[in-house]
């Protein structure tokens, strides 16, 4: 966009048109007239060029008055700048693959059904860096902190219960192993989804000790108790299981890294579950709006200057007028 810092000054091009009526209204005074004794003598040709030259002489010299009156005026182009800064949210999603999420109190069964929600909050974050863990009696790596999305939602397809020989839930070393992957990220939020149908009974450390590592590099954990509120559940193969939710030990990890304890009952409670969080650790985005201002008053003094000392030398020695 073009604007004028000082507009005030176009009222100077008034002197253009009473430049014009002066001479018009003096102009035998303003010239020095020849007398001839005819007019045959001068020819119509010399008439021509002499208006002609005068008229060019005029022109230029009312271009000169414009163009150093527009510069006086200041025009410049204004140009809005924005810069953002965008603080990314770095997030390991903590899924339970114990034998015990193949129950079927979420159908199809626990596993397939928080996969899908997973999938879905993948999908809603954008910019963003996402890695997915897994546990069981141990913990593995499933896909490291990552923005893209395609690798991360096809790893979670591949996402199936442990072996046997793997069984087990080993919440303190799956919060561990969390946090050493996210420990020495720049990112100003770091959080953990910590996702288990049951209690700790596997590993070498428990969840509160964890819990206070995962504190010192300032990461959130957000828990999620998922099962319903029966005492039992059925699984196919091995029949009915002890639902084991130890949701006072979720409680005091999420209470002791600044995040949130939930309980999902169905596959609706853990979509909105997910929904939640995905509202609470937002990418926060900072954008600063800078004007950049670019003078144009060069572009028509100097083309003034141009033109008024190129009209001196065409008055001096073409049209050969005297100063």
């Amino acid at each position: 966009m073009i604007v004028l810092d000082s507009p005030l000054y176009l009222t100077l091009l008034f002197i253009i048109p009473l430049i014009f009526l002066i001479r018009k209204i003096f102009k035998s005074a303003l010239t020095g007239p020849l007398r001839f004794s005819s007019a045959s003598l001068i020819s119509s040709d010399m008439i021509k060029k002499g208006r002609l030259k005068k008229r060019f002489s005029s022109f230029i010299q009312y271009l000169v008055i414009f163009l150093i009156v527009i510069s006086l005026s200041r025009p410049q182009v204004v140009k809005d700048l924005q810069e953002k800064n965008i603080d990314i949210v770095d997030i390991v999603l903590v899924i339970d693959i114990s034998s015990s999420m193949l129950a079927t109190d979420f159908k199809p069964n626990r596993l397939e059904v928080v996969k899908k929600t997973a999938k879905n909050f993948i999908s809603k974050r954008d910019g963003d860096r996402l890695g997915i863990l897994v546990f069981a009696g141990e913990s593995f790596i499933q896909c490291p902190l990552t923005i893209d999305k395609d690798v991360l939602l096809s790893l979670m397809d591949e996402v199936s219960v442990a072996q046997q020989s793997y069984d087990g839930t080993a919440i303190g070393m799956a919060i561990a192993n969390a946090t050493n992957r996210l420990r020495n990220s720049a990112s100003k939020s770091k959080v953990m989804i910590l996702l288990s149908d049951g209690s700790n009974n596997s590993g070498e450390l428990d969840p509160s000790t964890a819990a206070d590592l995962a504190k010192q590099f300032n990461i959130k954990i957000y828990t999620i108790g998922a099962g319903t509120n029966d005492d039992v559940s059925f699984i196919p193969g091995r029949g009915y299981i002890r639902n084991e939710i130890d949701e006072k030990s979720l409680k005091a990890i999420a209470k002791k890294t600044g995040g949130q304890y939930f309980r999902a009952t169905n596959s609706d409670a853990l979509e909105k579950i997910y929904s939640k969080i995905d509202e609470l650790e937002r990418t926060e985005v900072e954008i600063k709006i800078y004007t950049q201002y670019k003078e144009l008053f060069g572009w028509f003094l100097i083309p003034a200057l141009l033109l008024s000392l190129g009209g001196n030398i065409l008055e001096r020695y073409y049209f050969k007028k005297r100063l």
